[in-house]
C-alpha cells in the first residue's frame, strides 16, 4: 500500500515540464515563472528570454497555441564552428541517455547513430537537407514508482492470487504510460545552421496543447 497510494497524485494529466515548470497555460504565466528561475527579457523583445541553461548561454521562445503554451524552445545564443556543434550535439545526446527522466523514441537519430568526427554537417544539411536531430520522451514520476513496485514483486519467489492481479494491473498501466510519453511529452533537439555558424535548439514539448487543425 505504500507504494500504491501516491499513485494517487499523479493521476491528473501529466505533460511535459521544463526546468520543473509545466509547459502549459498562458504566455505571460510561463514567462514570469522562468523568470522566477532567472531568466530576463531580451533587449529586442520582452517575448524572448535570456539566461544560461546547461552551461551555456540561451534565449528562450515561447509557442503558443489558442493563447495556451505548448512549446518551450532552447536555443544557443552564440554559434560555434562545425567541429565544436559535432562534439556538443554528441554530449547532449549522453547527457539525455544518461537522465533517468528520459527515454529516447525509437525513430531518432539516437537509435542509429552518433556524428561522426569525419561526417560533413555542412555539406548534408546545405545540399541533402539533413535534419540532425535527436527524440526522446519524457517520463512521468508515476512511471518510476510503477517500475519500483514491479520490481518489489518480481523480487518475491512466490506471489498470491492478490500479488498476481496487482502485477498484471502494473505492466497495463506501464504500457500507458509510456504510449502517454512518446505521444504528448516529446523533448528534442536540432541542429540549426545560420549564416554565422551553427546552435542547437531544444524543445520541450506539451502535444495536448499542439494545433491539431481545429480551426481548419
Amino acid at each position: 500500500m505504500v507504494l500504491i497510494l501516491p499513485l494517487a497524485s499523479y493521476s491528473q494529466k501529466d505533460i511535459t515540464q521544463f526546468l520543473d515548470i509545466p509547459v502549459d497555460g498562458y504566455k505571460s504565466e510561463m514567462l514570469q515563472k522562468l523568470k522566477n528561475k532567472g531568466f530576463t527579457s531580451n533587449k529586442f523583445s520582452e517575448d524572448i528570454l535570456e539566461g544560461e541553461f546547461n552551461g551555456t548561454n540561451v534565449n528562450l521562445i515561447i509557442g503558443t497555441n489558442n493563447n495556451k503554451v505548448w512549446r518551450v524552445a532552447v536555443r544557443d545564443i552564440n554559434p560555434t564552428n562545425e567541429t565544436q556543434i559535432k562534439i556538443r550535439f554528441n554530449n547532449l545526446i549522453q547527457q539525455f541517455v544518461n537522465n533517468s527522466r528520459y527515454v529516447p523514441q525509437a525513430d531518432s537519430t539516437i537509435a542509429k547513430y552518433n556524428i561522426p568526427e569525419d561526417d560533413d554537417i555542412s555539406y548534408n544539411i546545405s545540399v541533402k537537407n539533413k535534419q540532425y536531430e535527436a527524440t526522446f520522451s519524457q517520463k512521468s514520476l508515476k512511471f518510476d514508482i510503477l517500475i519500483n513496485e514491479k520490481k518489489l514483486l518480481n523480487s518475491k519467489e512466490k506471489l498470491n492470487d492478490k500479488e498476481l492481479d496487482r502485477l498484471f494491473v502494473i505492466i497495463k498501466e506501464l504500457t500507458e504510460e509510456s504510449i502517454n510519453s512518446i505521444l504528448h511529452k516529446t523533448v528534442w533537439f536540432m541542429i540549426q545552421k545560420d549564416n554565422d555558424g551553427y546552435r542547437i535548439v531544444i524543445f520541450y514539448e506539451n502535444d495536448y496543447n499542439k494545433a491539431k487543425g481545429e480551426g481548419l
